[in-house]
Parts: C-alpha cells; sequence; structure tokens
C-alpha cells in the first residue's frame, strides 16, 4: 500500500482524494433521489421491521437472541447493510469508473477504499434507528424488554475501526478478481446471500449449536457483531470470538494487500 500512496504524492493527498470520490458518491445517491437522506434509514427499518415480524410473531423464536429483540437484530443488521452494499460496490469498483481508473495518476487503491468510506458514513446516518428504538424500548417496554446501555457502547468505535479493516481486505481481494473475471460478480452475489444466515444476525453465537459454535468466530462479523452488541447485551461477551475475528481480519487485510499488488497491472491491461 505505501508505493501506492506514494504514487499520489503523499498520504495527505491520497485522503483527499478519498474524500473527493466518497463525497460525490453521497452527493449523487442523494441528489438524485427524492427521499435523499431517508433512504438511509427506510431501508434498514424496513428490514428490521420484517424480520422482527417474521421471527417474533411468525415463528415464535423462544430463547434464540436477547430481549429486547428488536435492538438485539439491529444492532447487528445495520452493520450487515454496510458490509453488503461495500461489498456489493467491490464488484464492480474498477469497471464503473474505468475511464478514471486508466487516466488518472491517484493510487487505484482508492477505487477499492471509496466504497468502505461512503458506505461507511451511510451506515452513520442510519445509526438514528437504532437509537429511536431504543428510546422506544424506554417508553413501551417492560422488564427485559427495556434496553440498557451500559459501558459496552465503548466497544463501538472498536467494531466499526475493525469492521472498517476487514472491508478494506475484502476489497482488495474481490475488486481486481472480479474485474478480470466476470462471473465471480454474481458468484458474490450469491456468497453473500448465504453469509447472511451463516452470521450472527438474526440469532447469537451462543445461539449456535455443537461444533458449528466452535467455528462460527471464524467468520469475522461474528465478533464484530458481537462488539456491536456489547453497547446493550454486556452478558453476550465472548473474547474467543472477539480475538479470532480480529486475527481473521488482519489475515485478510494482508491477503487483500498481496494479491491487489499482483493483480493490479493485469487489472488495467484489461480495462
Amino acid at each position: 500500500m505505501a508505493t501506492t500512496v506514494g504514487a499520489a504524492g503523499t498520504p495527505r493527498r491520497y485522503l483527499h482524494s478519498l474524500w473527493l470520490l466518497s463525497a460525490r458518491d453521497l452527493k449523487v445517491r442523494y441528489s438524485t433521489s427524492a427521499l435523499g437522506y431517508l433512504w438511509s434509514i427506510l431501508d434498514p427499518l424496513v428490514m428490521s421491521a420484517i424480520y422482527w415480524f417474521v421471527f417474533t410473531v411468525i415463528f415464535h423464536r423462544g430463547s434464540i437472541g436477547a430481549q429486547p429483540y428488536i435492538v438485539f437484530l439491529i444492532a447487528a443488521l445495520l452493520p450487515w447493510v454496510w458490509f453488503q452494499t461495500a461489498v456489493t460496490d467491490f464488484t464492480r469498483a474498477f469497471k464503473k469508473d474505468a475511464r478514471l481508473v486508466r487516466s488518472t495518476a491517484i493510487p487505484r487503491s482508492i477505487w477499492v477504499m471509496r466504497p468502505v468510506l461512503s458506505k461507511g458514513i451511510e451506515f452513520l446516518f442510519s445509526m438514528p434507528v437504532l437509537i429511536v428504538f431504543v428510546i422506544g424500548t424506554w417508553i413501551w417496554g417492560e422488564g427485559d424488554n427495556v434496553a440498557h446501555v451500559g459501558w459496552g457502547i465503548l466497544w463501538l468505535p472498536v467494531a466499526i475501526a475493525l469492521q472498517a479493516v476487514l472491508l478494506t481486505g475484502l476489497g482488495l481481494l474481490v475488486a481486481p478478481l472480479c474485474a478480470l473475471y466476470t462471473d465471480l460478480e454474481r458468484t458474490t452475489a450469491l456468497i453473500m446471500r448465504a453469509l447472511f444466515y451463516a452470521s450472527p444476525i438474526i440469532y447469537s453465537v451462543q445461539d449456535i449449536p455443537g461444533v458449528l459454535r466452535d467455528l462460527a468466530p471464524f467468520n469475522p462479523l461474528a465478533g464484530i457483531f458481537t462488539l456491536y452488541r456489547m453497547a446493550f447485551f454486556p452478558d453476550m461477551w465472548d473474547g474467543r470470538t472477539v480475538l479470532i475475528s480480529v486475527a481473521m481480519s488482519l489475515i485478510i487485510l494482508v491477503l487483500g494487500v498481496w494479491v491487489f499488488r499482483k493483480l493490479e497491472r493485469p487489472v488495467l491491461k484489461g480495462l
């Protein structure tokens, strides 16, 4: 990564270029939409309502998750939306602006980092959804259905930083591979559908039975979602899951940097 930063002159210029491109994405997204910013709230809000209705009203989820379940659900669903939308953008990161990628002198890794930042900002914009439901449990909830904000909220910045590391590594892997092999874009979409149910979003790591529970932490999202939920459910702390997630995220980042450096030139030739 150091060599690509140097291509732009300084890390400061790298960050400035990254911010300009991310800000452009956000401006285009919101300026061409009648609802604008409200989409950042409506999308996760509708998803949360659907899953809450299905698993609490229809299936009576029983002991899965924790109370209040809507807070438990949204605390993982919002970062999942960040993860999913960023990975989707990675698959077309180079093809979307192929002319700019070829003609500009800025490091090509910026085209990968752009979705991490822009979708991360949208994630922060969606946080009021969680806050509203937390406050709602204070007003209308009783007993276990009241969300309690504790010291675990201090883990929130750690969760955000760890997810950014994971997404950066995945972006450096996915973006060049999808640019070289078109079929991988559809393959990634299928993997994302399966990963939703393989990740502790509608359930917790503690709910996973048998041997699968030992394997669950090797999905780095398991530890990340645990950190997000710590703000409201401190009893869910699982040091092993978090540590394995940290290790997996760093491994994916290192692997992503190596793959990106190997494939950067072939990608540019193929654009």
